[in-house]
């Protein structure tokens, strides 16, 4: 048996993961849309085009992942990062249409690369810890993987923000003694051009890998692969309905992962009314990223010494107890329910991870994966539409000055109420329908 990081898949799946998120421009993203001359409602379709490509490929990628490899998924999704960062790296910056057209595909290719890595990545480590070494080390690797994922997020974080102002920039040279000037249509781009490279190495690191899942000959075998692509994906669904442990592990992480996306979605808005500067924004991103460094350890042990209900209420307590506060606004030491929202985040992505390649056959890990990144990104989109919905209700009643400051406290409250009557419903589900479904694992 080999041990769990001597194994090259192993440690080519923590590489490529880091790779393949921490990017650059992700703490000036909305800032880095408008300043190539997009508008702000653009940004706002650009994102949902984003996110509909997500929920048309996830499914329909995973699938295709448990039939033709893993690794060629990878591939695909790395080569299409590389297009996707490089054509808005190096577009000039002209005619605002043609700026526009570029985004787009930007963010359909965007879309694609998420979907096809999604499930696809999972599926090919945990498949080689299974084959190669002990998989009960999973949640082990899991731990060690949310540790590098948040230092690849702080220097992410530090460093992107840092070199997109033209004028932090210009005192660096000037420490230095260099007489160099910059301006910000040329620094908007550096965190693109890191991003790039980035991209250039998880692809590299993609080639690399070995996919230990050899399909088996089966009648199946001969079908065009869209069939039979199909044929897994109705077959993987069917399995999770009927399911339990699987189906509630979804039902959940939906729940969480949603609402609390939002608020993250928020959360710069949310800072400016606790009164926090806009300079610390930066360096609060880099704060929730080193839970990464803490959380891992801690649900690593809740999954070895109790059930998954009972790190289901540690999840859910995390979180309610961060929303509720979060509506009080103190200025200030907001930020500390805050942190508490966002630390249920990264709870709840170990914890659905764990279990659900826990209960996952090897044949079609990567499709039922990609079920739970459809079931997320279903849950974001439908409480993206609550939430402007709701905002649009309260601001017809507001005549002040500040109206959008005001909308949004008023508004906030409708998170932690979302999150009870959606977890108030997921019990009963649980508790009369499925009839309290057997957890693997310990007891």
């Amino acid at each position: 048996m080999t041990p769990t990081f001597s194994i090259p898949n192993i440690r080519l799946f923590i590489a490529f993961k880091v790779f393949f998120n921490s990017r650059f421009y992700y703490p000036v993203f909305t800032i880095l849309f408008l300043d190539f001359g997009l508008t702000v409602a653009q940004f706002s379709i650009l994102n949902a085009v984003w996110a509909a490509t997500i929920v048309l490929a996830e499914v329909p990628s995973g699938a295709l992942a448990d039939i033709i490899g893993r690794k060629r998924l990878l591939v695909f999704a790395t080569s299409i990062m590389i297009i996707e960062i490089g054509i808005i790296s190096f577009i000039p910056k002209t005619d605002p249409s043609i700026i526009f057209i570029v985004f787009l595909i930007n963010r359909v290719l965007s879309g694609l690369a998420e979907a096809a890595a999604s499930g696809a990545d999972e599926a090919i480590a945990y498949d080689s810890l299974e084959a190669e070494g002990d998989k009960r080390q999973w949640g082990r690797v899991l731990e060690i993987l949310m540790r590098f994922q948040s230092f690849g997020f702080i220097i992410a974080m530090s460093v992107g923000a840092a070199i997109y102002d033209p004028n932090l920039l210009e005192s660096v040279c000037r420490f230095f003694d260099l007489d160099t000037n910059f301006s910000q249509e040329t620094t908007m781009r550096f965190p693109l051009y890191l991003t790039f490279i980035l991209a250039i190495c998880a692809f590299i690191t993609t080639l690399r890998m070995d996919d230990p899942h050899k399909n088996s000959p089966s009648s199946d075998a001969k079908k065009p692969e869209i069939r039979q692509a199909f044929s897994l994906t109705l077959k993987a669904g069917l399995w999770i309905l009927k399911t339990p442990f699987a189906l509630c592990v979804i039902l959940f992480g939906m729940l969480f992962d949603g609402i609390i996306r939002m608020v993250i979605t928020l959360s710069s808005q949310y800072y400016r009314m606790i009164e926090l500067p806009e300079s610390t924004f930066g360096i609060i991103g880099s704060l929730v990223a080193m839970f990464g460094l803490v959380v891992p350890k801690i649900a690593k042990k809740i999954t070895e010494n109790h059930s998954p209900s009972y790190a289901v209420w540690i999840t859910a307590g995390l979180t309610l107890t961060g929303l509720v506060s979060m509506n009080f606004f103190w200025p200030y030491l907001g930020l500390i329910p805050a942190l508490i929202t966002y630390s249920a985040m990264y709870f709840t992505g170990f914890f659905v991870s764990f279990y659900l390649n826990q209960a996952a056959s090897s044949e079609q890990r990567a499709t039922i994966l990609s079920f739970k990144g459809l079931a997320y990104n279903i849950s974001y989109g439908i409480l993206g539409i609550l939430y402007a919905l709701l905002l649009k209700t309260i601001k017809q009643g507001i005549q002040t000055e500040s109206v959008e400051n005001k909308v949004f406290m008023d508004s906030f409250s409708g998170f932690p109420i979302t999150f009870i009557l959606w977890f108030i419903f997921l019990l009963a589900v649980y508790l009369f329908v499925l009839k309290k479904p057997s957890f693997p694992g310990k007891k």
